[in-house]
């Protein structure tokens, strides 16, 4: 098999993995986080989001974060804007790359923002706009691919169809997410092969959950079509919030096992990534859901 010699993985766990923590994390912690990430490798991280702190609270601290950390230039630190709000917000500090979203689902992008999907996108369009004419890169998150928690299966033309209109509003490089974690390595490259209808595979990212298991084989058959953009997050920080108890995002600890055990650069030391992880773990008060950190801190506690 011809898989990529080597990969770019984005960590979001101080964004997507601590944003539905109940209890607050100290500002303190997060700054400490991407410090500790950065220190092991990871190239990009994404950092924090500017939505209502009625919404999303944990990440009210969202400016403080921001300007905390001690940024490296050679990563890029991004950020999740909702809105044109959110990004008069963000513009203030200075982030490398905004995130924009949408689903393939109709049900869910109601029952998440309350307009249909190309309400949406239209929505987005002044954003991306502002953002490109700042010279600040904009991402776009595309939930539920391969499945949703209202709708059930997602056909690959849904896919293909919010992909093109983020292509249609200036989005530069898309994240293909199994937002509930229901993919399996078939469904994921149908879903990546209806987003190849509008970008080519070095703007494309795999974003994989893991509530049922499958979010490693997922990330090979992505591996197989050539996508080498993956989004994971340290210690598996991040629930999955629609289904009770299930985890969430695939542990960035695993995601780089896997490529190291396959001959992959990842650029990432894992030592240092499985401290990072332990670090805010300990810090939530949580066990790392990294089965990989697991079976290493067992073996250094040995």
């Amino acid at each position: 098999m011809d898989y990529p010699n080597q990969v770019r993985i984005i960590d979001v766990g101080p964004r997507d993995g601590l944003q539905n923590e109940k209890s607050p994390v100290a500002s303190g912690d997060k700054i400490a986080l991407v410090g500790k990430l950065q220190a092991a490798g990871l190239r990009e991280i994404e950092v924090t989001s500017y939505v209502s702190p009625k919404w999303v609270p944990q990440m009210a601290d969202n400016h403080a974060v921001m300007q905390g950390i001690a940024r490296d230039a050679a990563v890029r630190y991004s950020v999740l804007v909702p809105n044109l709000k959110g990004w008069e917000a963000a513009v203030q500090d200075r982030p490398d790359e905004i995130v924009v979203f949408g689903a393939a689902s109709e049900a869910f992008s109601q029952k998440n923002i309350n307009c249909s999907i190309a309400e949406s996108m239209e929505r987005f369009a002044p954003v991306v706009e502002a953002a490109l004419a700042a010279g600040i890169a904009v991402r776009g998150a595309m939930s539920c691919t391969v499945g949703c928690p209202y709708e059930g299966e997602i056909a690959p033309a849904r896919v293909e169809y919010l992909a093109g209109l983020m292509r249609g509003i200036g989005v530069q490089r898309v994240d293909v997410a199994d937002t509930i974690g229901v993919g399996t390595p078939l469904k994921v490259q149908r879903a990546i092969e209806a987003t190849l209808k509008h970008y080519d595979i070095a703007h494309i990212s795999g974003h994989f959950h893991d509530t049922y298991g499958q979010a490693i084989g997922n990330t090979v058959a992505a591996l197989q079509m050539g996508v080498w953009n993956f989004q994971s997050s340290v210690a598996g920080l991040g629930g999955c919030p629609y289904a009770k108890g299930a985890t969430g995002n695939v542990a960035t600890e695993d995601v780089v096992y896997l490529m190291h055990g396959l001959g992959i650069e990842t650029g990432i030391d894992l030592n240092q990534l499985v401290d990072a992880g332990a670090f805010i773990s300990n810090a939530i008060g949580k066990k790392p859901q990294s089965r990989v950190a697991v079976a290493i801190l067992n073996k250094r506690a040995g």
